[in-house]
């Protein structure tokens, strides 16, 4: 893996490349110079579990025959209080998916992905708390 970050402005804006041409922008808030013109690394850090999550998740139940028909994430994320650094405290993931869904593989999948399977979740558990719930919107 190789990402390349270029800083774009003469304070904090950034832009992300990976080796496939994909890029991302990355900023601060504005206190510490920032524009709000991507996102900050503590928010691709939760939205990393989130997606992470939902690739596992997605091919679990094609392998199960489950056709998703949309799929949310809705991702909550709290940060230590005063204290530098200032890492993740809880994290809580609600799931919102769609389709003619089988609600025991609904939830089969969304354990292996956030148990064994999901590395980004992985990582986090080891100073966060993770919870999730998930809700089926039939088709």
């Amino acid at each position: 893996m190789k990402i390349t970050i270029q800083r774009m402005n003469d304070a904090v804006h950034l832009q992300a490349t990976n080796e496939d041409g994909n890029v991302l922008d990355i900023d601060g808030a504005p206190k510490i110079g920032g524009k709000n013109k991507g996102f900050r690394p503590m928010q691709l850090v939760a939205a990393a579990a989130g997606g992470c999550s939902t690739m596992d998740i997605v091919s679990i139940l094609k392998k199960q025959r489950q056709e998703i028909k949309d799929l949310k994430i809705e991702i909550k994320a709290e940060r230590e209080a005063d204290k530098v650094p200032s890492l993740f405290s809880d994290i809580h993931l609600h799931y919102i998916l769609s389709g003619d869904l089988d609600k025991k593989k609904v939830e089969k999948a969304l354990e292996l992905s956030l148990t064994k399977y999901c590395s980004v979740v992985k990582i986090l558990e080891k100073t966060a708390e993770i919870s999730y719930t998930y809700e089926i919107i039939p088709a």
